[in-house]
């Protein structure tokens, strides 16, 4: 079954955001207390985020979940 593209632009919204602060997958995983595999399936829009795990996402991306939401929105249209 392929990935939901919300999910995808969720996901590459969060893997450019990443790079753009210079950060691994691991070491903002570890960062944010995420499994780093479960991190991963997050960018690959594999994976469904709760609400929780988003905010420790932008806060260790040192962005707003707004903005977040807001660049997979833009990926979205």
């Amino acid at each position: 079954m392929p990935a939901d593209p919300r999910l995808v632009a969720l996901g590459t919204a969060i893997r450019e955001a990443r790079n753009q602060a210079r950060l691994s997958q691991e070491a903002l995983a570890t960062e944010t207390g995420v499994d780093r595999s479960y991190f991963g399936h997050v960018e690959r829009g594999l994976q469904n985020p709760s609400y929780l795990v988003l905010r420790r996402i932008a806060d260790g991306l040192g962005i707003t979940l707004d903005e977040l939401v807001g660049r997979a929105l833009k990926l979205d249209d």
